[in-house]
């Protein structure tokens, strides 16, 4: 008889193609062959995950499957659900490309299937199955009952059942001589679950001694105890109080998406879809800027104390949810991360370094693909556990393991719906349940709201429509060429004017908003950035070390327009003044090359509480420490700077500081990948074919593998050989690597790449037959092969 694994033996190497595809978590590793793919296919988290990913008709043909005694094609399974076969013919192909069903003529379901749906359409087990734990003796009670007379013969357990079934197989009469009451409990069990809980439920019953409606469905064989609690409906009952239909009402099309408002233009879509995102990455930025500079501590339970993400909210000016959604994004996207396990603060990686040298619209990408893939629920932060606990942003509390896959499902609704028009929150509640309907729930509608919210506020989606960069996120395909059309170029102009503003026409170069963001303050943004230069904003420039000549430079450098003289003349005076007084540590100290200015400092009344007293002409010490002293002197209105021990300036605004993620950290939680590329596909297919027919030689494996050529392994610089690898994969062919072990020997192997990333290549090892991830650090170098692919 043929097997489950004989049967994906017998795919091409498309359908297995397809397999894999439809459920790429089967290749986590790549099995040694077909019989162990068989074998994982057949595990409970993989029927799982399979069973997760159909649409609630697809679910339904599977279920009729498991119900009907045996199907040979799409016509029984049409007449069980009252679909058309055409219709119920593309879901047996659906379910075969998934390898939930199988067989070249008679249907089956795949191993595994019938624990994961243990009941299918809602019914319970055959009576035969309900009853077949019953002693002997239990059953005899039953058929005496039913039939009036006691069964004849030998009365073993299977003859028994066998004419239980019988009995059962017309229930009407049984339902009817019960009860209104008794009939109104099946009522309740039949369209499913069909397990109730009752007390007591194996307790000895007869029809002459039945009290309750319950006792009297025992007694009659209406329900089946399973145990002491529990008590299940006969498959045979239900189907009778349904009429015979397995389904209520089983819809083969999905809900259509009722548009919510006017609908709009695809142009005016794009520009406020881009607005959004343009302003994302620019709140980032300047979130992460504050935090280098000065960052928030990390909780003693982690994440990120109420108070700082109210901070944030202030700083960023927008609402709480929206900063946690921000702060969850830099976090994904791997831009920022704690600096240690214990009393460690939240900073910036060196990654965002490195994502502030690319263009907005190269930003905004990483920052998408971070969302699209955590699996934290930024919506949560400020809400309760089931502890009543205080979930903080950046949390652990925060992980939903479903968050990713329901807002990638959500996304593919939008980009499912006509252009031109938003869509209706319940209608795409409703397709979702349509399209994933075992993993429903409270949560699950929760996150889809929530995703539409952040999806508006991340640049995704314009006045509720899908924009085409994230369409083309959505499928894999590059998002920068479309976005960067609809944004506004960075400028690296300002419009300088005379009552001390600067006006900022759109988003500056990220050089430029650095030092304008030192030496002024931002009064107000939209859609031009004006801001504000003031003595404290001066000063602040002057106190990070830049010098009034660099602060005038830069200004005139980038501005529209000459200087004004009244800003030349603020700059000129707080620089005259600045760092005319020095302060060091006595504890403190004041000196100054004009004995009159310390004479006019010690008349004043208010330096009183600066416990100051001469030591010299020029010198006044303090018993404040230096950084009360400064603070002190400045609130008189003078412009002192700290002096450093050998008489130098003391920059006192810190440098931005960035943090590494500790080894035992993730900067993001990634889902098991739902896509493959093909290449990988292949390659794997490859592998499973090559270990199929190593078990069939046995000792002939070695006929199999691929001899490498004879000679040293090739050597060659490291930045050459990736060069080579990432050519070897654009073009499909095999090279020869030198390939380092754990212990230091080093093998030739013949390799097919098929990806070169993360600090790896990942491709088919002719030598071995068998797909393997190589460490980049332990190739030796890289020669190129004339010969094509085996097919």
């Amino acid at each position: 008889m043929e097997t489950y694994a004989d049967w994906l033996r017998a795919r091409g190497d498309d359908e297995l193609r397809a397999l894999l595809s439809a459920r790429p978590e089967l290749l986590a590793p790549v099995p040694a062959d077909l019989t162990a793919l068989a074998a994982r296919a057949a595990t409970p988290a993989a029927v799982s995950r399979a069973l997760d990913r159909l649409d609630r008709f697809t679910l339904a043909v599977l279920e009729a499957l498991l119900v009907l005694p045996a199907a040979d094609g799409p016509g029984p399974v049409a007449d069980a659900i009252s679909a058309t076969p055409d219709r119920v013919g593309g879901a047996l192909d659906t379910l075969r490309r998934y390898g939930l069903a199988w067989g070249n003529g008679t249907l089956n379901t795949a191993p595994g299937v019938r624990h994961g749906l243990p009941h299918p359409a809602g019914l319970g087990p055959p009576a035969r199955d309900a009853f077949a734990g019953y002693p002997p003796e239990r059953l005899i009670d039953l058929i005496t009952d039913l039939e009036g007379t006691a069964p004849r013969g030998f009365a073993d357990s299977a003859r028994l059942l066998g004419r239980l079934t019988e009995l059962l197989a017309d229930p009407g009469p049984l339902i009817d001589d019960a009860g209104p009451e008794a009939r109104a409990a099946l009522d309740a069990l039949a369209w499913g679950p069909p397990v109730g809980r009752v007390a007591d439920a194996r307790r000895p019953v007869r029809t002459a001694t039945a009290g309750s409606p319950v006792e009297r469905l025992l007694a009659r064989g209406l329900l089946a105890a399973e145990d002491d609690r529990t008590v299940t409906l006969p498959r045979e009952v239900a189907l009778h109080l349904r009429g015979g239909r397995l389904f209520r009402d089983v819809p083969a099309e999905p809900p259509p998406l009722t548009p919510a408002g006017a609908p709009r233009g695809e142009e005016v879509v794009v520009r406020a879809a881009a607005g959004e995102a343009a302003a994302t990455v620019r709140l980032i930025e300047e979130l992460l800027e504050r935090w280098g500079l000065d960052p928030p501590p990390v909780l003693r339970s982690g994440g990120l104390a109420v108070r700082d993400l109210r901070a944030a909210a202030t700083l960023l000016d927008v609402p709480e949810w929206h900063a946690a959604l921000l702060v969850e994004v830099a976090y994904a996207a791997g831009l920022l991360t704690r600096s240690g396990d214990l009393d460690g603060e939240w900073l910036p990686t060196p990654a965002y370094d490195l994502w502030l040298m690319r263009d907005t619209a190269g930003r905004w990408t990483e920052l998408a693909h971070g969302w699209l893939k955590s699996d934290r629920a930024a919506g949560l932060a400020g809400e309760r556990d089931d502890r009543d606990r205080l979930i903080n942003a950046l949390s652990e509390s925060m992980v939903r393991g479903s968050a990713p896959a329901t807002r990638r499902a959500v996304l593919e609704i939008l980009a499912d719906a006509a252009p031109g028009g938003a869509v209706a929150e319940p209608a795409v509640r409703a397709r979702l349940a349509w399209l994933r309907p075992r993993r429903g729930g409270p949560l699950r509608d929760r996150v889809l709201g929530w995703t539409l919210r952040e999806a508006a506020a991340l640049g995704f989606t314009g006045f509720g429509e899908l924009a085409p960069f994230a369409r083309d996120l959505l499928a894999g395909d590059d998002p920068e060429p479309r976005l960067e059309k609809h944004l506004p170029a960075p400028v690296d102009e300002i419009v300088i004017q005379a009552d001390l503003t600067a006006i900022a026409p759109g988003p500056l170069v990220t050089d430029l908003a650095r030092e304008l963001a030192l030496a002024a303050d931002v009064e107000s943004t939209g859609g031009a950035t004006v801001y504000r230069f003031t003595p404290e904003s001066i000063r602040r420039a002057l106190d990070a070390g830049r010098t009034a000549a660099d602060v005038t430079d830069l200004l005139a450098r980038h501005s529209a327009t000459p200087l004004p003289q009244p800003l030349t003349y603020l700059i000129d005076d707080v620089a005259r003044r600045h760092g005319h007084l020095r302060v060091g540590a006595l504890a403190s100290y004041v000196r100054t090359d004009s004995s009159s200015t310390l004479d006019e400092i010690l008349a004043d009344r208010r330096s009183d509480a600066l416990r100051l007293h001469r030591l010299a002409p020029t010198v006044l010490a303090s018993g404040l420490q230096r950084a009360d002293l400064l603070d002190g002197l400045r609130a008189m209105g003078l412009a002192p700077v700290a002096e450093a021990p050998g008489g130098g300036v003391i920059v006192t605004r810190p440098d931005a500081q960035r943090a590494k993620p500790p080894p035992t950290a993730e900067i993001v939680r990634i889902r098991p990948a739902e896509r493959t590329d093909a290449a990988m596909l292949t390659a794997a297919v490859r592998a499973l074919r090559a270990g199929d027919e190593a078990s069939a030689l046995g000792a002939e494996q070695a006929r199999l593998r691929a001899d490498a050529p004879a000679g040293e392994p090739p050597r060659s610089p490291a930045m050459a050989t990736i060069d080579r690898l990432r050519a070897a994969v654009e073009r499909g062919g095999r090279v020869w690597i030198g390939y380092l072990d754990q212990q230091g020997q080093a093998s030739s192997r013949i390799v097919e790449p098929v990806r070169v990333e993360g600090g790896f290549l990942t491709g088919y090892d002719a030598t071995r037959a068998a797909v393997h991830r190589f460490a980049l650090h332990r190739i030796t170098g890289v020669s190129e092969l004339d010969d094509d692919p085996a097919p």
